[in-house]
C-alpha cells in the first residue's frame, strides 16, 4: 500500500513538473513572438521614415530644378563652338561658359583648386556636365571655405579663383552662369541641382577624372 501511494505521489509530481514546463514554454513563445512583432514593427516604422525622408529629398530637388535661377544668364552655345584646340581662346565672358577648348579637361570630381586654372581646360569640364564655382578677392574667406566643403562632396564640380570676374562668387555651367551673394545663397544649391550633369550638358556621363590636375 505504501508503495502504491509513493508511486502515485511521484507521478503527480512529474505531471506537475511537466505542466510547469509546458507553461514556461508557452510564456517563452509568447515573449519571443511579442518581441519579434515589436522589432519588425520598429523596423517597418524606421523603413517607412527613411523612405519618406528620401521621397521628400527627391521632391525638394525636383522643385529646385523646375524653378528658374534668379538673375541667371544664358548664352547660345551653338555660336560659341565646341572644337578641340591647343591654342589660347578668347572668350566673350569671364569665366567662360562654353566655346572651343583644350582636348584635356580639368579634373572635376569635387576638385578644389587654390590657384587659377586654364580656362580652356575648365571649359572642357563644363562640356562634360560639371559646374565650376569661382571667386575673386572680394569673396569672404568663410564663404570660400563653405563652398570648398560643398564642392568636395559633389561629383562633377570644381572650384578655383578667377581674378577679374564681375561677381565675388560665380557659378558656371555649359551656357549658364549666375553671381551669388555668398555660400548660403539658395541659388548655389539650386544651380548645382539643375546643372550638375543637367540637360544643358553636351557630353553627359563623360569623365571628370583622368584629366588635368593642379599644377
Amino acid at each position: 500500500m505504501g508503495s502504491k501511494t509513493s508511486n502515485t505521489s511521484r507521478q503527480a509530481r512529474i505531471a506537475e513538473m511537466r505542466r510547469a514546463e509546458q507553461a514556461r514554454d508557452r510564456r517563452n513563445k509568447i515573449i519571443a513572438i511579442t518581441v519579434s512583432v515589436l522589432v519588425l514593427g520598429g523596423l517597418g516604422g524606421f523603413g517607412a521614415y527613411v523612405l519618406n525622408k528620401k521621397a521628400d529629398q527627391v521632391q525638394a530637388k525636383e522643385d529646385l530644378v523646375k524653378k528658374p535661377v534668379s538673375a541667371e544668364q544664358s548664352w547660345d552655345v551653338k555660336k560659341l563652338g565646341r572644337n578641340h584646340v591647343t591654342k589660347a581662346v578668347s572668350y566673350p565672358m569671364k569665366p567662360p561658359v562654353g566655346g572651343d577648348h583644350n582636348p584635356v579637361w580639368m579634373n572635376c570630381n569635387g576638385d578644389v583648386y587654390t590657384t587659377a586654372i586654364p580656362d580652356v581646360n575648365a571649359v572642357h569640364s563644363l562640356e562634360h556636365g560639371a559646374v565650376w564655382i569661382t571667386y575673386n578677392t572680394k569673396a569672404a574667406k568663410g564663404d570660400v571655405e563653405k563652398l570648398a566643403k560643398k564642392v568636395k562632396k559633389t561629383p562633377y564640380t570644381l572650384m578655383s579663383p578667377v581674378d577679374g570676374q564681375a561677381g565675388a562668387i560665380m557659378l558656371s555651367a555649359w551656357g549658364k552662369q549666375v553671381s551669388v551673394d555668398g555660400a548660403d545663397d539658395a541659388r548655389v544649391d539650386q544651380f548645382l541641382a539643375k546643372y550638375v550633369q543637367g540637360p544643358q550638358t553636351p557630353e553627359p556621363g563623360a569623365a571628370c577624372t583622368g584629366g588635368m590636375a593642379a599644377q
